[in-house]
């Protein structure tokens, strides 16, 4: 039986729903739900659970749109990245499996969506390792080069693969997206990337985050939880215009999604700024929410900014 020191509380993030305690145990007091893959009657999106890595336990939920069979025109490819920084929710949650599923009927594409191990259980970079092996294995799928999956083999287009995100899933694509530049896909061509309501940070406050030094001290505060060897907020996985190589991103355009009341909308549009500024050569579009806060599209997926996103989401894609 842990002793009461053991069971003193070392880290407390009420906001999000997670507490840590000296002896290593996490709480997590939502975000915990989970529902079981399906198919959906109304839009005949079918949805299924594989494992990747079986040694790590490595998951992803897959998606594949109503089709009649593989012969058909094969379909865009989507790797999705859920948020929660770093620490909560799971691929499998209610709120990614719903939007998922509608985004799967409503832009048409196949979708991996990659349930990475969390922090703090299991500190960065195992998230960003976890989904680069995640891309590895979809990618594999190509040119009959050995993958197994029978919904990528047969209806994936792999000179259409995509990346997106939200918050802490935001920051993944966009540093999943420098990996392939900088290493490739055995020539799988990554097209572009969607960084909604991108979870970046900086040590030094911009914009409206001057007025928000206490949100900025608590998302500080929350890289270093979910990163503790990070060398900071301007690591470059937390702040990617200080890495060295970040105009080398591997894809050609870029849709980043900030909301107008969001903390870390500033953060997206200084991203859009900078990498125009970097060399990179690609087109970078940016969409803001008015009067929206952060992940809003989870909350009220019908509401007319949510619907608009997914629109702008989907036309990306097509």
């Amino acid at each position: 039986m842990a002793s009461t020191t053991d069971r003193q509380v070392t880290h407390d993030f009420p906001l999000i729903g997670i507490r840590a305690f000296k002896d290593g145990t996490v709480e997590r007091l939502m975000g915990t739900e989970i529902v079981p893959p399906s198919t959906n009657p109304t839009t005949g999106v079918q949805s299924k659970d594989v494992v990747i890595n079986p040694q790590t336990g490595l998951s992803a939920r897959l998606y594949l749109p109503k089709t009649t069979n593989p012969i058909h025109k094969k379909l865009p490819l989507l790797v999705y990245f859920h948020g929660g920084g770093f620490c909560m929710e799971t691929a499998v949650s209610p709120m990614y499996h719903n939007y998922l599923d509608s985004f799967a009927a409503e832009a048409n594409v196949v979708i991996v969506s990659v349930d990475y191990r969390r922090a703090p259980e299991h500190p960065i970079p195992i998230a960003y390792d976890d989904s680069w092996v995640a891309i590895k294995w979809a990618a594999s799928h190509s040119q009959d080069s050995g993958g197994d999956e029978l919904w990528l083999n047969a209806y994936v287009d792999f000179d259409r693969l995509f990346f997106a995100g939200d918050s802490a899933g935001a920051n993944l694509a966009h540093n999943m997206a420098v990996r392939v530049g900088l290493e490739g896909l055995g020539g799988v061509s990554l097209v572009g990337i969607v960084l909604v309501h991108p979870w970046f940070g900086g040590k030094e406050p911009i914009g409206a985050e001057w007025e928000k030094l206490s949100v900025k001290a608590f998302s500080d505060n929350l890289w270093l939880f979910v990163y503790p060897s990070s060398s900071g907020s301007d690591d470059p996985l937390f702040n990617p215009v200080m890495d060295p190589d970040f105009s080398k991103l591997g894809c050609n355009k870029v849709l980043v999604c900030v909301a107008e009341k969001d903390f870390l909308r500033d953060r997206g549009w200084y991203y859009k700024e900078e990498m125009e500024k970097s060399g990179w050569g690609g087109i970078v579009e940016i969409m803001e929410a008015k009067g929206e806060e952060h992940v809003f599209h989870f909350v009220n997926p019908t509401c007319d900014n949510a619907v608009a996103l997914l629109k702008r989401f989907v036309a990306f894609m097509n």
